[in-house]
């Protein structure tokens, strides 16, 4: 059944390569069900139910990835998309939680209206690659700035605005030495140093009294006090298209870049360079944005962390049916995640961070008509803490510049009505 399925011989693989894969990537992308539970109570969300949630929704996701699409990718609740929903929208724009699931569903509406037609590839091809990159990256330094603070390694400061912490303090020596340890660990390419990371630190912390053990195994939390929580009439309130917006393009290129980027590392590209089956992918990605807003969390996507499993042989939507396997164990180790506290957490913050801001190598600096609104884009978000607002900075920049440059050909239409909306968005304030 399994062979005539996930067509294994055909793409090279068997079941037990496939299992050995998508256990590699269940290790490399573990470290979710204990960050994202303590992102999203900053916005006042119970941490037991989330925790629920975030396991559930990297269920289905992975789960339809794999049955649908045939695809060896996993999907869980974004990184990112997690501290935009948290600080940015409930924090800083003062939305209920409710609201902005509502936002988060409504986006992964959009997504599959256009997976079903040419939408998507008008969008994802208008968008130059230097925004492109620049997102990521400014996401990247965003999540940096959470992880810092998590840590207690900067802090407020009313002269300078951000300052030096107490470095002295507990905390800051914990995560200091969590990062490291990751980021050791991951160069000697050890599978699941994230989640060794958390483990570790979380452990001395027990041993030295800075953390309360709550256990490891038990019966699954409630998810009731998220589940079906979503205000969409809320999220249809005229601030919330920015956000909605903000969603939705963050999401349509982080699923899009890493479906294309980890099945180029696998050799699952066809003659032409592209993704056989890519709407069926894109239909799996977008619908488990819907469902999991549906259960209680942030937008769901595509882990570049599955690149571990393709890395390890996973070839075939069997990969990603036993990473769904794995989070649907998990569901039982809600304790464990309790007892991790913010400090254990924020080295894994840290270190995606740094993945992430990779792409900023790969701007074309010499052309200032492309880097210059990409560098607007990346740095406004950590510093005015917003994506959505880098994100619109990054657009308005790109668009302006191009334009006073005499190279409005250079300037594709969709980059342009965007611009516009985000122009119409802040004279409307």
């Amino acid at each position: 059944m399994l062979e005539r399925w996930f067509r294994l011989r055909e793409n090279g693989s068997d079941v037990r390569t496939e299992c050995l894969a998508g256990l590699a990537t269940f290790l490399a992308m573990a470290y979710i069900m204990f960050v994202n539970p303590q992102i999203l109570s900053a916005a006042g969300m119970p941490p037991e139910a989330v925790f629920v949630a975030t396991c559930l929704a990297a269920a289905i996701g992975s789960a339809v990835m794999g049955l649908y699409a045939n695809y060896p990718i996993a999907l869980a609740p974004g990184m990112g998309l997690n501290a935009y929903f948290a600080y940015s929208v409930v924090q800083g724009l003062g939305f209920s939680w409710q609201a902005a699931l509502g936002a988060v569903f409504i986006s992964g509406c959009l997504f599959i209206a256009i997976s079903l037609v040419r939408v998507r590839e008008w969008i994802v091809d208008a968008i130059p690659r230097s925004l492109k990159l620049a997102i990521s990256a400014g996401i990247g330094l965003f999540l940096a700035v959470i992880g810092f603070k998590n840590a207690g390694l900067i802090a407020a400061n009313p002269a300078t605005l951000v300052g030096l912490g107490d470095l002295h303090a507990p905390s800051v020596l914990y995560a200091g030495a969590g990062l490291l340890l990751i980021v050791a660990l991951e160069a000697r390419r050890i599978r699941g140093g994230i989640v060794i990371g958390i483990l570790a630190v979380t452990v001395a912390a027990l041993l030295f009294g800075h953390a309360r053990f709550a256990g490891v195994f038990a019966m699954p939390p409630s998810l009731m006090p998220t589940l079906l929580q979503l205000d969409l009439a809320a999220a249809l309130n005229a601030g919330l298209v920015t956000v909605v917006l903000t969603f939705f393009l963050v999401e349509l290129f982080d699923a899009t870049g890493t479906l294309i980027g980890v099945s180029h590392r696998a050799g699952l590209l066809d003659a032409q360079g592209k993704l056989p089956r890519l709407r069926r992918a894109l239909l799996a990605d977008s619908t488990a944005i819907a469902a999991g807003a549906v259960l209680g969390t942030s937008s769901t996507t595509a882990y570049i962390e599955s690149a571990a499993g393709t890395a390890a042989g996973g070839r075939t939507g069997l990969t990603a049916v036993v990473v769904a396997l794995l989070f649907l164990a998990a569901l039982f180790l809600s304790p464990l995640a309790a007892t991790v506290p913010p400090f254990a957490t924020a080295p894994a913050l840290i270190y995606v961070a740094i993945l992430m801001s990779y792409g900023l190598a790969e701007l074309d600096w010499n052309d200032l008509t492309e880097s210059a609104p990409a560098v607007i884009c990346a740095l406004s978000m950590p510093l005015t803490f917003s994506i959505a607002h880098g994100i619109a900075f990054g657009f308005i920049s790109y668009a302006g510049i191009k334009l006073l440059a005499g190279r409005w050909r250079e300037l594709p239409p969709a980059v342009a009505l965007i611009a516009l909306v985000f122009i119409a968005k802040f004279a409307l304030l």
